[in-house]
């Protein structure tokens, strides 16, 4: 038993290696949140196009790219893609973070593109032509109308795409990326010991996604009591 707590203080408190552990989780955030937010931005992007090509028979050239980006993006691993991107594309840049941020970032908004796909399908037709009637432009019926139903409605999906990014993005550490999956390889070069690291980052890990999970039924809970409040008369 003494071995034991001797091994797990050794890979998380001697030589302050807690720090490794604290500057790990920080860039696991960080590459995450941006991915997040680019897979936001491009996913509802690439989502509207394609709703707008079958709600209105316009965009089919765009459409068909978008396709075909969201196929071979979820189609072949995340970790071919982060190879091409960091020792390819972006061999120059000395920011790995970044690369890492960009590629997630990337590699979600395929799948962000067919979550928000999904939630534009949800909102009802009516509500498009009732802003065509009043003599909205489909840009400003999709701002004003469309977008933000279809957002609400895709909140809990999303959140869930995020936490899977938090996971996801462990595989970093396999192009020279410092973070939370980095962290356990750099503790047992030095101390020789497999498993303590290990359980340490995967018990991080545990905590951020049940903190994120948490949140997320906190948000599911609001999203409930705002649909039945806004249908009452």
């Amino acid at each position: 038993m003494l071995d034991f707590i001797e091994s797990f203080s050794k890979a998380f408190f001697v030589q302050g290696r807690w720090k490794l552990y604290l500057e790990g989780l920080g860039n696991t955030i960080i590459i995450a949140t941006i991915a997040a937010i680019i897979g936001v931005i491009v996913g509802v992007i690439f989502a509207m196009i394609n709703y707008l090509k079958k709600k209105t028979g316009k965009l089919k050239f765009l459409s068909a790219i978008v396709n075909i980006y969201i196929t071979i993006v979820r189609g072949t691993p995340v970790v071919l893609q982060l190879m091409i991107l960091y020792f390819v594309v972006f061999a120059s840049w000395d920011n790995g973070i970044m690369i890492g941020a960009i590629t997630f970032g990337i590699n979600s908004s395929a799948y962000v593109a067919e979550i928000i796909r999904a939630g534009f399908e949800s909102v009802d037709d009516g509500q498009r032509e009732a802003g065509r009637s009043l003599g909205l432009s489909t840009w400003q019926t999709m701002r004003k109308i469309i977008i933000p139903q279809a957002l609400k409605n895709s909140l809990p999906p999303l959140f869930n795409e995020f936490i899977t990014l938090i996971k996801e993005t462990a595989i970093v550490g396999y192009v020279g990326i410092m973070d939370l999956g980095k962290v356990p390889g750099m503790i047992q070069s030095r101390t020789f010991e497999y498993l303590p690291p290990l359980i340490i980052s995967a018990v991080i890990y545990l905590g951020l996604v049940m903190l994120l999970t948490l949140a997320l039924r906190q948000i599911e809970k609001a999203l409930s009591k705002s649909d039945r409040n806004g249908g009452k008369k």
